[in-house]
């Protein structure tokens, strides 16, 4: 936006707009604190199951993809936004390339959190892990991040700065792979509204799902914030960064090598060693440009410790730079941009400085109290599942032993999410009172000089800097960097059939089996459960043979799961009574004394909707399940009838639930002394 030029021959006077930034501000505040308190209510019910409430839309298994999108696209991604709206102008001494674009940018990512925030509880889910969101919102994603990439890709070429800083090469890598990952991970054939199945099955999609996963942390939650870091750390301490050519090689190592490390999620699967492998190798050398990066930011602040000791927003600052070396993961940076900016926004200065430095030591400590339980479970939980006696049985054969363990580390955790909440809450105080203490202004006004041509290298430019006034071409290396270990990754599981083996045995899922295998994605019942027996001696003991990828050949997605909160249900069929899988959902201590598990009674009580079938069995038949034609037309109506009925009958033969247990264990002669005192059915 041209307003003369006051500033003298060849200069320039334009606006920054501030008014898209404070919008984005103020919506990371409020869905930080929506997300947060998600996610505590999340956390509690770990141990005090009672809190699901027996109410469907509220329990662990939805619960925990709404958190997780809430903290990480609404929280996270508003931040994100926020951040690069204020900076990028600033770095390119221009406007933001459209005001409409921006304005879009804003409600559209808005209406995603709201659509998320609705159907996310109602059940509709696609089961993958951080792309849970159905094809619909798939779509409007695409949509709103292209219009983000359009804007930033605009202003940066009307930029009147000739070298493009460091914090825009990370927007650029996180602009162009969050959009690659989101295609790729999201191609889903619709069988209805809200009902779709991957394009993918089992092991590919294992791996798709998983390079995304990962990524997604990485070019959605770290590259973004390490822009931002570039930025707003120097600005913060009145120094430069420390090293120009550090950074260089913190910003290419770090594309390069992240993409290839999503299969470190899938250690000891049924994924091909070669994959597993590649991504076990390329993890363990990402520390070295993480930790590249951490150090350029700390020792940005060489000389400037005094001031740190004064200026909270600085604390926050040391604080995400080291967590992001521990753990390439700067999770503090997302609640301290607003405490940065809005004091700049309303031109004046922060309420109070007092109750920063309380939030920066509250979150500090509710950081400890969540990491280091959980660090404690895990070891804990590890340990006990591989125990062995000295007659060469399992120490521990009842999983309930190992989660009961465990439990007072879910205490703790909540314990630090209440810590960690209740200093969110004190920052969205504080920057409340700094913006009523200020005066918004919303169109900045600054000055510079145009470049005499656009994008063309000055003469005594070379190597990188010359790049740095090539920005397309900059963009092309940058997305090559990236695409390289993606492909070599998943191209060989789509051509390669020998990496999949095919095992005859295995068939599609029956109609009943469909519609039952949807409602434990609906469920969100591998939040907690694993469907992956790994091929150690303490797992097959425990569970039975380990899995083979041929096993999952039809699984349209997969449903490996991430943890295990519960046992895991690969070889779980036919090992209970059709009863007891009843009483179970009913109420899970009435047949395991201790779950943690939620109630689920509505699924004893809705009726279900096998009206969906056909079109199921016809989008599925698309990506590659060998359904026969016709079978959705009358057959698979009928199997699925005889099918529940004798499900049905098989349970009204059995004794009524409350003298069910006690029979079945009387008529067990294998019991374990574990088993015998707490009732457990074997």
């Amino acid at each position: 936006m041209r307003a003369g030029n006051r500033g003298g021959p060849g200069v320039e006077t334009f606006k920054y707009d501030n008014a898209i930034v404070r919008a984005f501000a103020i919506a990371t505040v409020i869905w930080g604190l929506v997300g947060m308190a998600a996610g505590l209510l999340a956390a509690t019910q770990m141990f005090w199951p009672a809190l699901n409430m027996k109410l469907q839309f509220i329990t662990f298994g939805r619960l925990r993809p709404l958190h997780t999108n809430a903290v990480i696209f609404a929280f996270v991604g508003n931040g994100m936004f926020m951040g690069v709206y204020y900076s990028l102008q600033r770095l390119c001494k221009a406007r933001m390339f459209n005001d409409l674009l921006s304005w879009v940018n804003f409600w559209g990512w808005q209406a995603i959190i709201v659509s998320a925030a609705i159907t996310l509880p109602l059940g509709l889910t696609t089961s993958k892990e951080y792309a849970e969101l159905e094809w619909p919102i798939d779509i409007a994603i695409a949509v709103v991040w292209v219009i983000f990439t359009v804007n930033m890709f605009g202003t940066i070429l009307r930029r009147r700065e000739r070298h493009m800083y460091v914090a825009i090469w990370f927007y650029i890598a996180t602009a162009l792979t969050v959009a690659v990952l989101h295609i790729v991970n999201s191609m889903e054939v619709p069988a209805s509204l809200f009902k779709s199945y991957s394009m993918y099955a089992g092991v590919q999609d294992a791996l798709v799902q998983w390079w995304y996963g990962h990524n997604a942390v990485a070019f959605f939650l770290t590259t973004p914030y390490l822009g931002l870091m570039y930025y707003f750390l120097p600005k913060a301490a009145s120094r430069p960064v420390f090293s120009y050519r550090l950074s260089i090689i913190h910003f290419w190592g770090l594309i390069f090598i992240y993409i290839w490390v999503g299969p470190h999620h899938l250690l000891y699967t049924a994924l091909p060693d070669w994959a597993q492998s590649l991504g076990m190798v390329f993890s363990v050398m990402l520390v070295a440009p993480s930790w590249g990066g951490m150090l350029n930011g700390l020792l940005t602040l060489r000389g400037a410790w005094d001031k740190v000791r004064q200026d909270p927003m600085l604390k926050f600052m040391v604080a995400a730079v080291t967590a992001y070396g521990m753990a390439t993961l700067e999770g503090p940076t997302m609640a301290i941009k607003s405490v940065w900016l809005f004091p700049r926004l309303y031109n004046t200065k922060l309420w109070s400085i007092k109750l920063a430095n309380y939030h920066f030591w509250i979150a500090l400590l509710g950081m400890v109290f969540y990491v280091v339980p959980i660090y404690v479970a895990g070891v804990t939980e590890g340990m006990m599942w591989k125990q062995f006696n000295k007659d060469g049985f399992l120490q521990y054969p009842n999983f309930l032993e190992v989660v009961q363990s465990i439990i007072p580390m879910y205490v703790l955790r909540a314990v630090g999410g209440i810590l960690y909440l209740s200093g969110v809450v004190l920052m969205a105080f504080n920057l409340y009172k700094t913006a009523k203490s200020g005066q918004f202004q919303p169109d900045q006004e600054a000055q510079a000089a145009p470049l005499t041509r656009e994008g063309a290298s000055d003469e005594h430019s070379h190597g990188h800097r010359w790049l740095e006034a090539k920005p397309m071409t900059f963009t092309v290396l940058a997305l090559v960097a990236v695409l390289i270990g993606g492909m070599v990754e998943i191209i060989p599981l789509w051509l390669v059939k020998q990496n999949v083996p095919t095992i005859a045995s295995v068939k599609p899922y029956s109609s009943l089996e469909l519609l039952g295998r949807d409602i434990y994605i609906r469920e969100g019942c591998l939040g907690c459960h694993s469907q992956m027996v790994r091929p150690f001696r303490s797992e097959t003991e425990r569970y039975g043979e380990y899995s083979k990828a041929g096993e999952f050949v039809y699984d349209h997605p997969f449903t490996w799961g991430s943890k295990r909160t519960g046992p895991d249900l690969h070889r779980v069929g036919g090992k209970y009574p059709d009863a007891w899988h009843y009483n179970h959902m009913d109420d899970p201590r009435s047949t395991s004394p201790g779950s943690i598990m939620p109630r689920y009674p509505w699924l004893l009580t809705q009726t279900l909707d096998t009206a969906c079938l056909p079109s199921r069995i016809k989008a599925l038949r698309s990506v590659g399940v060998p359904y026969p034609a016709g079978y959705e037309n009358g057959p698979a109506q009928k199997e699925l009838e005889a099918q529940a009925a004798k499900v049905v009958g098989n349970r009204r033969r059995l004794p009524r639930r409350r003298n069910e247990r006690l029979i079945v264990c009387e008529a067990s002669n294998r019991l374990t002394k574990q088993e015998k005192r707490t009732g457990q059915i074997p």
